[in-house]
C-alpha cells in the first residue's frame, strides 16, 4: 500500500503565504506612508517639529520637497523627508496630567 502525503509546497500552502505576506508585510506599509503623507501636506508654518537627527526646530517656510526650519543656533534648510513623525506628534501632543 502506497501513501501519499502533501508536499508542503501544496497550492493551501502557498495562498497562506501570500495572505500572510499581504496583510502583515504590505498593507501596514501602504498604511505608514499614507500617514506619512498626510503629516507633510498638514505641515504649516510656526509648527515645532524634530528631525529624524534629533534637531528641534520651528517651520519659518515650506516648499513643495523642502522646509526651513528655524533652531537656536540658525535656520536651517531641510528636505521634508528628513522630518520625523512620530517624534514632532509626540512633542507636539498635549501633556496628560
Amino acid at each position: 500500500m502506497i501513501v501519499l502525503q502533501e508536499s508542503p509546497m501544496s497550492p493551501m500552502f502557498l495562498v497562506v503565504m501570500v495572505i500572510f505576506i499581504v496583510f502583515f508585510m504590505i498593507i501596514p506599509q501602504v498604511r505608514k506612508s499614507r500617514n506619512e503623507k498626510k503629516f507633510k501636506e498638514s505641515l504649516v508654518k510656526g509648527t515645532k517639529v524634530i528631525t529624524s537627527g534629533g534637531i528641534h526646530g520651528k517651520l519659518i517656510e515650506i516648499n513643495e520637497g523642502t522646509v526651513m526650519i528655524e533652531t537656536n543656533a540658525g535656520k536651517l534648510l531641510l528636505e521634508k523627508s528628513a522630518l520625523n513623525i512620530e517624534l514632532t506628534k509626540k512633542y507636539n501632543a498635549p501633556e496628560k496630567k
